[in-house]
Order: structure tokens, then sequence, then C-alpha cells
């Protein structure tokens, strides 16, 4: 099933990228920006559930977007009601709903790396014939990233390093929410190797305008053992229009002694109508724990993202210019980047 669906979502993803390639921006209007999403995902656009009023496309377009979308909506609901009938007999529609349905397709680039062509899918289901705060989540991403937790934000799509096709793949399982701040989740990975998750996701105010996330995930796999992933990112709203953010996480397994960590310091413009631009200074490294982190990556990256479509179909366009070297005793060298894709919520 997961092959067959993967394959009608970017069948029909594709078609509706051809279509709207006419459609036309939305006229500047000031707007309101919300905080960056502190490290669930990346920097924040306007409300999604903003209506965003674009110039209509040609109807025979306009037909192919929303055909689009109610096709992907509707096999990722016909997912979702055939598994919460493993469950029970109770219909599906009494308090099921599919919730932050995306599906994505990119292209980037990086000088020191070959070309990426990148296809992601992600959704959460709640199921009535389960408990309330209970969930399915069902994605094809990098699964090393998803059973680590590594906040989206400093995903290596987001800066602009390339995936080989073998490390996207289809996850599913389920999760079960208590008290909106801690997860835990149950899943099946590549070659139905199985992970559990434990998160611990916490946010407070420091003041008017502060605001301070920490997130501590445990991690259990085949592969590494039992691991972690520690996140902690600070925002300031300057402006109802312009927000930083500083984020910052590290990683560490049972089975080794080096460490992963990643950090992000930016800021972020809405120009209204879900038009979003973005500046960051990244910074990537691996260290040997009690010898000191070594900074193998660090870089500039610009990001421009718009609705194309409605509120729903929305464009990214990225650039960036890094600072790269191998290892320690290699001598750093500099790179460019960009790349753009197309992003679908359902």
């Amino acid at each position: 099933m997961p092959v067959r669906l993967s394959t009608l979502l970017l069948a029909h993803l594709a078609v509706g990228l051809g279509a709207c390639a006419s459609v036309q921006p939305p006229l500047p209007e000031t707007g309101r920006a919300e905080a960056p999403a502190v490290s669930r995902a990346p920097p924040a656009t306007v409300a999604a559930t903003e209506v965003v009023p674009v110039p209509t496309p040609d109807a025979p377009q306009q037909e192919v977007l929303e055909a689009t979308r109610r096709s992907v909506r509707s096999g990722v609901e016909w997912l979702a009601r055939g598994v919460d009938g493993w469950f029970g007999d109770k219909p599906f529609r009494e308090g099921g709903k599919v919730t932050d349905g995306r599906v994505s397709i990119g292209w980037f680039k990086r000088q020191d790396q070959s070309a990426d062509f990148d296809v992601r899918f992600n959704a959460h289901f709640r199921l009535p014939n389960i408990e309330k705060n209970a969930y399915l989540f069902v994605g094809r991403d990098d699964p090393r990233e998803v059973v680590r937790d590594k906040p989206d934000a400093l995903s290596r799509v987001q800066v602009l390093r390339a995936n080989r096709l073998s490390d996207r793949s289809f996850l599913a399982g389920l999760g079960l929410s208590l008290r909106d701040s801690l997860d835990f989740r149950l899943g099946l990975g590549p070659g139905f190797k199985p992970f559990a998750q434990v998160r611990y996701d916490h946010s407070w105010e420091a003041g008017l305008g502060h605001l301070i996330d920490f997130r501590e995930t445990l991690f259990l796999t085949k592969d590494d053992r039992f691991g972690s992933t520690t996140a902690l990112s600070y925002e300031h709203v300057f402006s109802p229009t312009l927000v930083a953010r500083w984020l910052n996480a590290a990683t560490i397994t049972q089975v080794s002694r080096n460490f992963e960590w990643s950090s992000s310091l930016g800021a972020y413009h809405s120009l209204g109508r879900q038009r979003l631009l973005s500046l960051e200074m990244l910074f990537n490294g691996t260290g040997t724990q009690g010898t000191g982190v070594g900074l193998s990556d660090r870089g500039l990256v610009a990001k421009w993202e718009q609705p194309i479509y409605r509120n729903w179909l929305l464009c990214e366009i990225v650039g960036g210019h890094f600072w790269t070297r191998a290892d320690a005793a290699s001598e750093r060298h500099r790179v460019w980047a960009f790349g753009g894709s197309l992003k679908m919520r359902f």
C-alpha cells in the first residue's frame, strides 16, 4: 500500500506543478508574522488558516489543482479509515480526522554535491477507535532524522545538504500525547525495523516578546540502541512582522562516542499573505565526548516563500553560501547552493 500511495501522491503533485506555472503571486499587503515554529518545524509562516486572495487561474488549471488536493486527501483518509477499522467498529467520521498533512517536491544543488531531488510526505491521523489522545503518523522522510527527532529547521534539506535516495523511506507508527507536553511513539522504519520515542516539550515566556522552548527526545533503535536529542531555542519578537530565533540541537547515542550538533541563528520577516523572507546563519559539526567539538560546516541561507494558489499551495526558493571541510585536518573551502520546492498542505 505505501508504494502505491507514494506513486499517486507524486504523480498528482507533479501535474499540479505544471498547472500552476502561470499562476501569478499575490499583491503586496501588510501582514503579521507568527513566531517561528520553535523546534518541530522550519520557521513559521503566517497562519495556515489565513485566506489568501490570489488571482484565480484559468478554470482547467484550477480544476487540476483542486483535484490533486482532493485525491491526495481522500487517499490519506482512506488509509486512516482502514487502519482505524482494525481497532473497532466506530465510524471514522465520529472523531477521526487528518491533520498536518504535507506533500513537498524539491530540487537542491550544492557545488560540492550532486543534485538532490526530494519528495516528502507527512500526516497525522486521529483514530476514533483508539484513545482520544492517540494518533497514527505516516510519512516518507529520512528515517534517521525522524527517529532521532532532529528539528526540521536543522534537517539536511533545510541546510541544502543532499540526501541519497536510499536515505528516504516510509515510516509509520502510533503515538500517544499526554498533557500537551509528553509524547510516546512506537513505529516501524525501513526493513520493518522498530523504533521507540519518548518526547518532552515545554515552552515558556521569559518576558514580553521572549519565548524559550526546550525539547528532549529519548529514542531506542536496533542500530543506535539508546540515544537522545536535546533541542533548545530562544525567540524574540521585535515587531508583529519580524522575529529572530536561535535554535540549537545535539544528538548522542549509546553505540558511538561521537555526537552531532547543529545551530541556526536567523531572522524571519513577514510581508503579509503568507509571504516570508528569512536569513539564517547555520553551523553543523561532530565531536567526540570529552575532546571538544569540531565545526565541519557553516554558511548563510536566504529563503523566500509565498503561496501560488489559495493558502495551501506554496513555493519556496532557497540560496546559500557555505564554508565547509571534511575534517579538522582539511582546508575549508567555499561552495554555493540553491534550490526550490513546491509544498501542498491538505
